[in-house]
């Protein structure tokens, strides 16, 4: 969140780079729905005390459905505790592999027995497989899947060969059993994990609140917490409201952004009428809006 050129308290140098804050947002659900947003220091790594975060947001997430939970996170949160923790909770996760230091060539030779390289042309090939790992931490022992994509370039993005192919090492931890997910699906699962940069967006710019107002940490915090819930009702306004029977002529979508729903729901053009020593706001009788705010009141009623 770049908060520059201000003495706010917190604010730091975060890896964009530029000084602000970090955040660090978690959603469920297609929809997007927000279970907390903590503000955090900006030059923090994000995997810093981590794990009281992680524990606020298991307990949430059970707290609202008795499903099976599958839990995403990216390759900054790649840490052994974490996977130990979200197994003790009973949920699944997909986490991608930080490669760190890695012989590439080494791993091409693994592929080569692993794996049956696929071509997707000619100066492409791919192999995908998966490897069973034990990793322990504090004498507990706990059996985890990592699965591998290895791709080999002999062309760059240029047209021009290469002496030397270039080799790129991907990897996903996770804790579905092959049998029921195979590497491909867990590969597609963990990409739509990209969607929460949306939400994220969402915050910054429909909610306006990447610059934050307050110079205090702790205020600031609280802001950001509010935010939250402001986010989660209108998100349940555009999911109610926006995808309902009298909503404008769209193309089909699983859920608005946050900026629709406010211009077409909470922005209302009116006349202040003084009749009668009172006051009274004149709203237009062919106003959409009207028409899909009575609507949402009458689906409230019914449920």
């Amino acid at each position: 969140m770049d908060n520059s050129k201000t003495k706010k308290e917190g604010v730091s140098r975060t890896y964009k780079p530029f000084d602000g804050y970090g955040a660090m947002a978690s959603y469920i659900g297609e929809e997007g729905w927000n279970l907390g947003c903590e503000l955090r220091i900006g030059s923090w790594h994000c995997q810093k005390e981590f794990n009281y975060t992680l524990g606020r947001i298991i307990e949430r997430a059970k707290s609202l459905t008795a499903l099976p939970l599958l839990m995403r996170l990216d390759s900054g949160h790649d840490a052994v505790d974490n996977r130990f923790q979200i197994k003790k909770a009973g949920i699944d996760f997909i986490i991608k592999w930080n490669p760190r230091r890695q012989d590439l060539s080494e791993w091409v030779k693994t592929a080569d027995v692993q794996a049956q390289w696929e071509t997707h042309r000619e100066d492409k090939r791919v192999a995908i497989f998966s490897e069973a790992i034990e990793e322990s931490l504090k004498d507990k022992t706990n059996p985890f899947r990592r699965v591998i994509r290895v791709i080999e370039r002999t062309i760059d993005k240029h047209g021009q060969q290469l002496l030397i192919p270039d080799i790129t090492l991907e990897g996903w931890w996770t804790t579905l059993d092959e049998d029921k997910r195979d590497n491909e699906t867990i590969i597609q699962l963990y990409r739509e994990h990209a969607t929460s940069e949306q939400f994220h967006s969402e915050f910054k710019t429909d909610l306006g609140i990447e610059r934050l107002p307050s110079g205090k940490f702790d205020t600031s915090d609280l802001i950001l917490a509010l935010s939250s819930m402001a986010y989660n009702m209108l998100r349940w306004i555009g999911i109610s409201v926006l995808l309902g029977a009298v909503t404008p002529v769209r193309h089909k979508a699983k859920r608005r952004r946050l900026r629709t729903v406010i211009q077409e729901i909470m922005y209302l053009a009116s006349q202040l009428i003084a009749t009668g020593h009172r006051l009274k706001l004149k709203f237009s009788s062919k106003n959409r809006a009207l028409r899909l705010r009575s609507y949402m009141d009458s689906s409230v009623i019914a449920r």
